[in-house]
């Protein structure tokens, strides 16, 4: 009987998750995700249209606003009209986000392929650091989502965190590239700058992770050593 108690709480997850995966699906912001990744897509299309492809500095600019471009539409990734009815089911926040994430991650990546392969090889520059710098923006546009719903009780958190994103890729253009973000192989700092986006990427990760869960309500009270409760009060009197 203890084994079959155990399989049974074991299973409880997936059993409470299985009925969740239809509304969760219906309820990803198709729009704002179709709309940036089309766009996304665009941007990187017109670098085949010169006659000569462009050289590889033009191209990371490209794929640097391309991956800006999909981050705004993963900026409304966690919004949830039905916030206030969910916040109490069996199935967690983390559960729903990670629900969530799985539907749209292998998107991405695909979105991602597509918008490598539509940048000619003489534009492309390096696929490593493009793709760190991307992967970047993309976890810092989930990160500042994730603090919103986790501080705020706004349903829909989209336009906010969109609006915090491009303020933020605005101040990384202003900051010199010796100490920003968007340096280039030539600069004698490139590998500093490749560093920093690595922490940008663990930093919004770890703060993802931390702050998805729902924030405790209410603490416990404390047993109070020299206060007699009322059913002492009763016996003693």
């Amino acid at each position: 009987m203890r084994g079959v108690a155990q399989t049974a709480t074991r299973g409880l997850p997936a059993d409470l998750l299985r009925p969740l995966v239809p509304p969760v699906w219906r309820g990803l912001p198709r729009r704002a995700l179709t709309t940036a990744g089309g766009l996304g897509l665009l941007l990187a299309g017109t670098t085949r249209l010169p006659d000569h492809a462009p050289d590889a500095e033009l191209g990371r600019l490209v794929l640097r606003l391309t991956a800006l471009t999909g981050a705004l539409g993963l900026a409304f990734l966690l919004d949830d009209p039905a916030r206030n009815t969910t916040a109490t089911t069996p199935v967690g926040r983390p559960r729903r986000t990670v629900l969530r994430l799985a539907f749209v991650a292998p998107l991405v990546a695909l979105w991602w392929t597509a918008v490598l392969l539509l940048t000619p090889a003489p534009t492309r520059p390096a696929l490593g650091p493009a793709t760190l710098e991307a992967a970047g923006t993309a976890c810092a546009a989930l990160a500042l989502a994730t603090i919103a719903v986790r501080f705020t009780q706004t349903a829909e958190v989209g336009r906010s965190t969109a609006v915090w994103l491009g303020t933020a890729a605005a101040v990384a253009v202003l900051v010199p590239n010796r100490w920003g973000l968007l340096g280039t192989p030539q600069d004698p700092y490139w590998a500093a700058t490749q560093v920093r986006w690595a922490v940008v990427l663990g930093a919004t990760v770890t703060l993802s992770v931390l702050w998805t869960p729902e924030p405790l309500r209410g603490r416990p009270r404390r047993h109070e050593p020299g206060r007699l409760g009322p059913s002492w009060g009763r016996l003693s009197g």
